[in-house]
C-alpha cells in the first residue's frame, strides 16, 4: 500500500504545502517514486508526519525538532523549556483575565495602567493620562506606591487645582499652594518611598516633561513650582506629589 502526497497529507490531519515544506527542511525524508514519478509514502511516512505533528501540537518549533531528536538530554531540556514557557504563557493569561474582569466591572480602568481597581474612579483625565505615562518610567515597586496613594479620598484641594484658570493671579495660585504643602506632607509621611519617587530621575525624563506641559495650563504649573519650593524639593522638576503630579 502507498498514498499520494495529498493522500498521506489527508491522513495526517494536515495540508499538503505542509508536507512539502517538512520535506524542504528536511524534516520528513522523501520517498521513492513510482514509475510514472509520483512520490509514493507508506507507514513508515505517515508515522513520521504524525510524530512530528504530535510535536508541533506540543508546541515544540520545528527548528528544535531536530534537536529533542537527537539525544535524551536535548529532548528533555527542549520541552521543559518549552515547558517553562508555556506556564509563563498561562500565568500571564490569568494576570490579564482578571484585569480584564476588573475593567468589566469598571470601564474607566481601561485608561489606567494594570494594577489599579475601582477604588480609582474620581481620578480626572489628567491623572489617567499622567500614570500612563508614569508607567511607562518607573518600576512596579513605584507604581505599587502610587497606586496604593491613588486609592486614597480625593483631598478637595485636588478640586480647586484642577479647576485653576491658566489666568488665576499671583494671590490664587500662591494660597493654593500654600493649602496643597500640609497636604503633599501627610502623603509623604503616609508613605516614605514617595519622596524618592518624586526626586526619581525618571520623572524628568523628556516624556514626563512634555506630558506635563501639555496637560497643565500655566499657571497650574506654576502652583507645582511653588508647591515644590515650600517642600524644598530639588530638583525644580521634581513631583512633589504624584496626586498632583509634577511641573517643568
Amino acid at each position: 500500500m502507498a498514498w499520494s502526497t495529498r493522500e498521506l497529507a489527508e491522513l495526517a490531519g494536515t495540508t499538503l504545502k505542509t508536507v512539502r515544506h517538512y520535506h524542504q527542511i528536511g524534516l520528513l525524508d522523501e520517498p521513492e517514486r513510482a514509475a510514472n514519478g509520483y512520490k509514493r509514502y507508506r507507514v513508515p511516512h505517515l508515522v513520521r508526519l504524525l510524530r512530528i505533528r504530535r510535536l508541533v501540537d506540543l508546541g515544540v518549533p520545528l527548528s528544535a525538532i531536530p534537536v529533542l531528536e537527537k539525544s535524551e538530554q536535548g529532548a528533555e531540556q527542549t520541552l521543559r523549556a518549552l515547558d517553562a514557557e508555556l506556564k509563563a504563557s498561562i500565568e500571564r493569561q490569568q494576570r490579564m483575565r482578571k484585569e480584564l474582569a476588573l475593567v468589566l466591572r469598571h470601564h474607566s480602568l481601561v485608561d489606567l495602567p494594570p494594577g489599579f481597581d475601582g477604588t480609582v474612579a474620581d481620578l480626572s483625565d489628567v491623572e489617567r493620562a499622567l500614570l500612563m505615562v508614569y508607567s511607562r518610567v518607573l518600576d512596579e515597586p513605584a507604581m505599587a506606591v502610587l497606586r496604593q496613594l491613588h486609592s486614597t479620598p480625593r483631598p478637595p484641594e485636588q478640586d480647586e487645582f484642577d479647576a485653576l484658570p491658566a489666568d488665576a493671579d499671583d494671590a490664587t495660585r500662591q494660597r493654593l499652594a500654600e493649602a496643597y504643602a500640609p497636604v503633599a506632607r501627610r502623603q509623604f509621611e503616609q508613605h516614605p518611598s514617595l519622596k524618592d519617587i518624586a526626586m526619581s530621575e525618571a520623572l524628568t525624563k523628556p516624556v514626563v516633561l512634555h506630558g506635563l506641559v501639555e496637560l497643565y495650563n500655566p499657571a497650574q504649573i506654576d502652583v507645582l513650582q511653588r508647591l515644590n519650593t515650600l517642600l524644598e524639593l530639588t530638583p525644580p522638576e521634581a513631583t512633589p506629589t504624584p496626586r498632583t503630579n509634577t511641573s517643568e
